[in-house]
């Protein structure tokens, strides 16, 4: 009788650390983003943005946990995205010459991109584009968890 209420305690306390720790890694990104950027600025982006581009729920790889909704304004000094991501740890602002939606692809394409910013925040964001790169010698915005090579989002602009 021992055994059994011992393995049983061992799998429910077990189960319920599990879920903690998921609970963790989900939240933890939450609790210390930082705040979302203003609207003006996004919108001062927006305004002087050479391409747009959208992202949406139902790209090939997106699922419940890993998704972006809402409109990418693509300028040469700048890009912004007006809408919501999914919290995650560790995305990263990809630009790529070709379309991607799934972690496949953007496996086999990560040598031909070029990586922009880290995003921190998950309603909006505004991130500069180096002088050095060229958003016209591109086509898609990426975002990617790099820590899990998740896919989240992408969006076709050109």
């Amino acid at each position: 009788m021992n055994v059994i209420k011992t393995i049983r305690h061992l799998t429910t306390h077990g189960a319920a650390l599990g879920l903690g720790f998921a609970l963790g890694i989900y939240m933890l990104p939450i609790l210390i983003a930082p705040s979302d950027p203003d609207q003006a600025s996004i919108a001062a982006v927006t305004e002087s943005a050479s391409y747009h581009a959208k992202f949406d729920r139902n790209r090939q790889d997106s699922d419940a946990f890993h998704w972006g909704e809402g409109t990418v304004s693509v300028g040469q000094n700048q890009i912004a995205f007006e809408g919501e991501l999914a919290p995650g740890p560790d995305y990263k602002l990809y630009l790529s010459p070709t379309f991607v939606e799934t972690e496949e692809a953007f496996k086999a394409n990560k040598s031909t991109m070029v990586r922009l910013a880290d995003i921190k925040t998950f309603n909006g964001f505004v991130a500069d584009v180096p002088d050095s790169v060229n958003v016209a010698d591109f086509t898609t915005v990426v975002v990617w968890c790099e820590t899990f090579s998740q896919f989240i989002s992408s969006g076709q602009y050109r």
